[in-house]
């Protein structure tokens, strides 16, 4: 499956809309179940790439010990940039912009190497899990998560059935594309096989609860804080306001007024280099 380059654009006011909707809602349960299974394995020097606004790297800099090295990427400086203005008091090693196609570090410099939903977004998944297991050294281990099928999802699945009801001539179809898109097990064996893991790897699908303070929160997230705004941008007009007030209509008469809640779902992959 292609990934557009729209696809990866989380720029402008994207990395704030992102920290402030996105993170509380989806990413954060997700991310404490990540830095648990980090420190669990005790690495001495952590990467992590795809970093987005650092919602795993501020849970790993809770539960690593102070002697564990932890290095920071993503390869969009305004998501990195969000993610190191929260500050950790010194307790990150080194941010730096970088890309999972070819990452800027030398042969088995990592015990682990951990990304928290951004394999989805990498356009060859054979070569961004062939660098990553350039950089671990003999033994160490890849951990990532992936999100489940949009159907497992019930406020992503809400709002992607909405917006082909809003443009049902050119339905918006990035969050069943992208985020949901890449969930099968057999695709993902085959393309850490062919970026040279030896190991099989374990699959553990994780489901969670989602909770936000009303409907117009998912709908502000995915349609403001994610690479659509891009895509409604482009379509002109009022198309991203018409977007997010169609979609918290339907959220709301799906799962009612104030606070709401519904299922997320994802699998956490670990392979071992």
């Amino acid at each position: 499956m292609s990934t557009p380059n729209t696809d990866k654009l989380f720029t402008g006011p994207i990395p704030e809309l992102y920290e402030r909707y996105l993170v509380p809602m989806i990413f954060q349960p997700y991310a404490d179940d990540l830095a648990d299974r980090v420190a669990q394995r005790r690495p001495s020097r952590v990467l992590e790439i795809a970093a987005g606004t650092g919602a795993v790297t501020r849970a790993m800099a809770k539960v690593l010990p102070g002697e564990a090295e932890l290095v920071v990427t993503d390869l969009n400086a305004p998501m990195l940039a969000r993610a190191e203005a929260i500050g950790l008091g010194g307790r990150v090693a080194e941010w730096r912009q970088a890309d999972a196609m070819q990452l800027p570090f030398d042969d088995g410099s990592f015990d682990l190497v951990v990304c928290q939903f951004g394999v989805m977004f990498f356009p060859d998944k054979p070569g961004a899990f062939a660098e990553a297991r350039r950089v671990l050294r003999p033994g160490g281990t890849l951990l990532f998560n992936v999100w489940d099928r949009i159907e497992e999802n019930d406020f992503a699945n809400a709002v992607s059935r909405a917006l082909a009801e809003c443009f049902p001539d050119s339905p918006p179809d990035f969050m069943a594309r992208t985020p949901h898109g890449y969930h099968r097990r057999e695709v993902i064996e085959r393309d850490l096989s062919a970026g040279g893991f030896a190991t099989m790897p374990t699959f553990d699908t994780v489901a969670k609860r989602s909770r936000a303070e009303s409907p117009q929160v998912p709908a502000i997230g995915f349609c403001q804080a994610t690479p659509m705004r891009a895509e409604f941008e482009a379509r002109g007009g009022d198309a991203m306001q018409r977007a997010t007030e169609y979609c918290e209509a339907a959220l709301r008469g799906q799962f009612g007024e104030g606070p709401i809640e519904g299922r997320i779902s994802a699998h956490v992959v670990t392979v071992s280099a």
